[in-house]
């Protein structure tokens, strides 16, 4: 071998050394990716790694093993747009005006005269998709919306690219229509963000997907619906209904048609893992999985899924319309199976964002919301213990009537003010809410209810009134 060749050959390997390590500190400092997955009524106990034996979710399962699983996790609101408004904005629904799901219900002949709120989320509100972007990011937003008309829709608040495959001309609210034919469109929806995922892998990104699954109408997916009947025909006749004031809840998981649709759900966060994996992104990308409230379980006869052992539905204040799963896969399978029980709320994801790529917060703008990086790496809180609120003014199908809420440490009140009572518990002694304490505490009722009254006061809440018997 000549001294030339051996020279090429030397300063060839320093070359090949050199880009390695120059792309290993690239890696390094590079900001990271975000892909959130946002499901449309999925309940807290609809996985099985949130304790499901009917549902069948491995990869999600998967997910939460390799992650930060939160157990005590909430949505600002038991309904799907007021969460949303609190996820772009860091505020809680009532700063925003959007305390019902668009367009909401009118209450008209109810006993209660409910306050009316706005059908979008205002263009001032500077959401996450544009703090991310002002910062370096690409964002891109598919699926349900439900924050407004056209000219409120996803890429008019911060989101550069938009794919919605429903239409729904009537209501003239993006994502919020009826599917165009390939039921709740969650094939089309994972192939979308995984050709944007492609498209801008070298560059940071926020991709937000946002399920139409597993909301209603309940489509079977086919090629689990057999497998399903009959492992809901193996328990037996089903239990009867609980009643929930004027509702009925679902007793059990068995309903064979919604598990296809969570199966679905956790058939594309496989696809899209692996799709992460292959472009060797997946260790440079936080995967936020998230619901929009708890499952629909409660209605006039009963819903189509349950919510055991968390109290009702979708709508309600009890646990079951607010506590939902959460769980975040870190990169590098940091803190791999960590547990969280700080309750934490849609308001934080926010600032957590922000943390996560470094970017600086805005607390003017999630005003309500406090990073919760700390619990994610297992070292506390980023900031001190807060009380948590809720604020329900309208009715809903679920047949929830007009009320409020508050959560500190382990005791949280419900106000319904359509039967003009209040409701205690202890979530630590008693997780499904069976047992009101509110005549044995008068002094925790009368203290809760009193921060409760500050806060509504303090943002400006809407109250209903009885309307006038004429």
């Amino acid at each position: 071998m000549t001294t030339m060749r051996v020279l090429l050959l030397i300063l060839t390997s320093i070359l090949v050394l050199s880009s390695g390590l120059i792309a290993r500190n690239s890696g390094k400092e590079a900001k990271p990716n975000f892909l959130f997955l946002l499901v449309d009524d999925l309940g807290w106990a609809d996985l099985a790694c949130y304790g499901s034996t009917f549902h069948e979710t491995p990869h999600l399962d998967r997910l939460a093993r390799e992650g930060v699983r939160f157990t005590d996790a909430y949505t600002a609101a038991s309904i799907c747009s007021p969460t949303r408004a609190s996820l772009m904005t860091g505020k809680h629904p009532v700063r925003v005006n959007i305390t019902d799901w668009i367009p909401g219900s009118s209450g008209k002949g109810r006993k209660l005269r409910t306050p009316l709120d706005d059908h979008h989320l205002a263009l001032e509100e500077v959401t996450i998709a544009e703090a991310l972007r002002e910062g370096g990011y690409s964002t891109f937003y598919t699926g349900k919306w439900h924050l407004g008309g056209a000219q409120f829709s996803p890429d008019k608040q911060g989101f550069e690219q938009y794919y919605d495959p429903h239409e729904n001309p009537s209501k003239g609210s993006p994502g919020s229509g009826t599917t165009t034919g390939r039921k709740h469109g969650t094939i089309d929806l994972t192939r979308e963000t995984k050709k944007f995922i492609t498209e801008r892998r070298n560059a940071p990104f926020l991709a937000f997907l946002s399920y139409y699954d597993i909301h209603t109408p309940i489509i079977p997916e086919d090629k689990y619906h057999a497998h399903y009947r009959d492992k809901a025909a193996q328990l037996g006749p089903s239990p009867t209904a609980i009643r929930e004031h004027d509702g009925r809840s679902r007793p059990r998981q068995d309903n064979a048609a919604l598990a296809t649709m969570v199966q679905s759900v956790d058939d594309s966060v496989g696809s899209l893992v692996t799709h992460l994996a292959s472009l060797g992104i997946l260790e440079n990308t936080y995967i936020f999985f998230f619901s929009d409230n708890g499952g629909l379980a409660t209605k006039h006869g009963m819903g189509p899924g349950c919510n055991l052992p968390l109290r009702a539905s979708k709508g309600w204040l009890y646990e079951g319309g607010i506590r939902v799963p959460l769980i975040v896969r870190m990169p590098d399978r940091r803190n791999a199976g960590l547990e969280p029980n700080t309750p934490v709320v849609s308001t934080d994801i926010y600032p957590t964002l922000l943390s996560l790529a470094g970017l600086p917060l805005r607390p003017e703008q999630h005003r309500d919301g406090q990073s919760f990086v700390g619990l994610m790496n297992g070292t506390g809180r980023d900031s001190a213990p807060r009380k948590l609120y809720w604020h329900y003014p309208h009715y809903h199908g679920s047949m929830w009537t007009p009320g409020a809420a508050i959560r500190k440490g382990d005791w949280k009140l419900i106000q319904f003010y359509h039967f003009d009572k209040l409701e205690l518990y202890n979530l630590q002694e008693d997780l499904g809410e069976s047992t009101d304490l509110s005549a044995a505490h008068p002094e925790v009722t009368q203290t809760l209810l009193t921060e409760l009254l500050k806060w509504q006061e303090k943002l400006g809440a809407s109250i209903p009134v009885v309307r006038e018997v004429k």
